[in-house]
């Protein structure tokens, strides 16, 4: 085994200890194809670095097995079971605010997921709970399909403030182009696998999406609802870290006045 300041060998990964330096966030574990023995050894790596430990297609099986220990070592380890994520935030320790930083306000920009159809919801978890790991602010609107508009219209007070928001939906992937006529957010839209046969497994609003008429809409994999929470969240945290600077900075010109 051999160790480095931005790698751990584990013979059979390099679990890689520089991403959130170079991209924002720490690596993510894809549970799919991965043993149970791997899934552990990957995380008790990270969580003995104090990384924030998420793991996308993780089966019921596989976290079955591996709750118990993570939970004795960090009682905050929990598996959300339509998402298939299994995630052990980092906890924050000995942090002891001054008067002044108590009084700083937490900044943490907004996504939204909306689902066309509660048939969406597995892949809409998904990026929630990504979203939710990048460290935004995530509001779930669910089943305002295109086949109801006046449902759309009815949550729009729930997303239009959002940052970035993540679009779930099947069939002939109509819901991201309509969304888009009603906010000025990116949107990330997904294609389900959901509809009949020729849907094509998610193919056909694939293709829907990507000739979307909405100038805001952008489109990621099939099913891909972490590539969707992700994308989302790297553009909350942008927001927010501008609005953490322009506050820092208007403190300090307060200060110097």
């Amino acid at each position: 085994m051999t160790d480095s300041p931005d790698f751990i060998d584990l013979d059979d990964a390099l679990v890689d200890l520089d991403r959130e330096r170079r991209c924002g966030f720490s690596e993510v574990v894809y549970g799919e194809g991965k043993t149970v023995e791997a899934i552990r050894r990957i995380a008790l790596a990270q969580l003995e670095r104090g990384i924030d430990v998420f793991a996308t297609r993780v089966s019921p099986e596989k976290a079955a097995a591996l709750l118990p220990e993570f939970q004795a070592l960090a009682p905050n380890a929990y598996y959300n079971e339509i998402a298939r994520t299994f995630r052990i935030p980092k906890q924050l320790q000995n942090q002891e605010l001054t008067v002044l930083d108590a009084a700083k306000p937490v900044f943490r920009g907004k996504v939204a997921i909306l689902t066309a159809g509660t048939s969406d919801l597995p892949v809409a978890e998904e990026a929630r709970e990504t979203a939710l790991w990048t460290g935004a602010d995530v509001v779930l609107v669910q089943d305002v399909g295109v086949a109801g508009p006046k449902r759309l219209i009815a949550k729009l007070p729930l997303f239009v403030d959002a940052d970035a928001i993540v679009v779930c939906a099947g069939m002939e992937g109509a819901l991201p182009s309509v969304v888009g006529g009603y906010v000025s957010a990116p949107i990330v839209a997904v294609p389900t696998s959901v509809g009949y046969g020729a849907a094509f497994g998610g193919v056909a609003a694939t293709l829907g999406m990507l000739n979307s008429c909405a100038s805001n809409v952008t489109v990621v994999n099939i099913d891909a609802g972490f590539k969707g929470g992700y994308v989302a969240g790297l553009i909350a945290k942008r927001v927010a870290d501008a609005a953490r600077r322009a506050f820092e900075r208007g403190r300090a010109f307060s200060q110097n006045g």
